[in-house]
């Protein structure tokens, strides 16, 4: 005889709103802590709530959730991942600028593209609407969702922060690493300089997202060139502000410092999770793999930098991050040496994975 939690999941489908809003409402909990509930007669509730995305928005909101909490699970998340319908009724509804469940919407995106078979996001196409001003790609269609959604400037519902989780988890991916660092042709911008300007964002999610981007795509090495150069992407103040503070450096150091480094106010704060900070240093690490970028982080003293974060920032990870980057900045090199790495550099590179 079925309990009453399972009679419960049993309304999800009921035709009546009412039920369906009372039983979603009260089983968003029991996603979290009974998952196995969910997991009857061949996944069948899961499908219920798959189909009630587009119901009531407090019922979708209910459903959504329970969604979020489930694709935890590796079976629920390849079951919901490889529906290309559900993904597709996901997608449409995501980028409309009416939607009042987007945020969870790209919550659960978020855990969808957990499963590798969501790079195809890469191929994927859809109309976009008319306000997106966007093209048929849905990258391209969540990647101008995340800009010009921030704040909740395009949907007053949402501010779509969790899709930098969604693009930090896709550029784990080779080939949607050179969507970041490639020109696109319908806007004529690459798309990482759209996405740099938030990693001091006030959102902690953005910003964790974003810093996990762009280290993965800095996994890219023939794409440093592009990153270091201050007509091009232009990284590193974007990596570099976030891990200073407002402390003062000798002149002779200052005055070799990028100009936007230089002069900060004494009340800047660097970014408060130290596991952003560790990103970033690790993306410094990666840009020193050639002489070029190793040089270049000499010249514009990034180790003063790299100094004060190891002095000020009480994480044994960061100190870490530290030493081994200010291992290859201060290792002397044979005149003319232009090989890509090099022995301590390739080691740093073992220990950094992607985000």
């Amino acid at each position: 005889m079925p309990t009453e939690l399972e009679e419960l999941v049993g309304f999800i489908a009921s035709p009546n709103a009412n039920i369906r809003l009372l039983a979603t409402e009260n089983l968003v909990p029991f996603s979290a802590s009974q998952p196995a509930l969910f997991k009857t007669d061949e996944l069948t509730p899961i499908k219920h709530l798959k189909f009630l995305i587009r119901d009531h928005p407090k019922i979708a909101e209910h459903a959504l959730t329970c969604l979020i909490n489930l694709t935890a699970e590796k079976d629920v998340l390849e079951y919901v991942a490889t529906d290309d319908r559900f993904l597709g009724i996901l997608l449409g509804l995501l980028v409309e600028p009416d939607e009042v469940n987007a945020n969870l919407m790209a919550m659960l995106l978020a855990n969808l593209t957990k499963w590798d078979g969501l790079k195809s996001l890469l191929d994927r196409k859809q109309p976009a609407p008319e306000k997106l001003k966007s093209d048929d790609r849905v990258i391209n269609q969540l990647m101008d969702l995340f800009v010009k959604g921030a704040d909740g400037t395009y949907n007053k519902h949402a501010d779509y922060d969790y899709l930098s989780y969604v693009f930090a988890d896709l550029s784990k991916h080779e080939e949607i690493r050179h969507y970041f660092v490639n020109r696109q042709d319908y806007d004529d911008v690459i798309p990482i300089n759209k996405i740099k300007v938030f990693t001091e964002h006030k959102s902690d999610i953005r910003r964790k997202g974003v810093a996990s981007i762009i280290k993965n795509a800095a996994f890219d090495i023939p794409s440093h060139p592009a990153f270091l150069d201050e007509d091009d992407v232009n990284i590193l103040p974007y990596i570099l502000l976030p891990i200073m503070g407002g402390e003062v450096y000798p002149e002779d150091e200052a005055l070799e410092m990028l100009t936007d480094l230089q002069l900060l106010p004494p009340d800047k704060q660097r970014d408060p999770d130290s596991s952003n900070i560790l990103t970033h240093l690790e993306t410094l690490t990666l840009l020193t793999t050639t002489r070029a970028g190793r040089d270049l982080m000499r010249s514009i003293s990034v180790y003063p930098i790299v100094r004060e974060t190891h002095l000020r920032v009480n994480d044994e990870a960061v100190q870490d991050a530290c030493e081994r980057l200010v291992n290859v900045l201060m290792r002397d090199e044979a005149e003319g040496e232009e090989i890509e790495g090099g022995a301590a550099t390739a080691e740093e590179e073992d220990d950094i994975v992607e985000v």
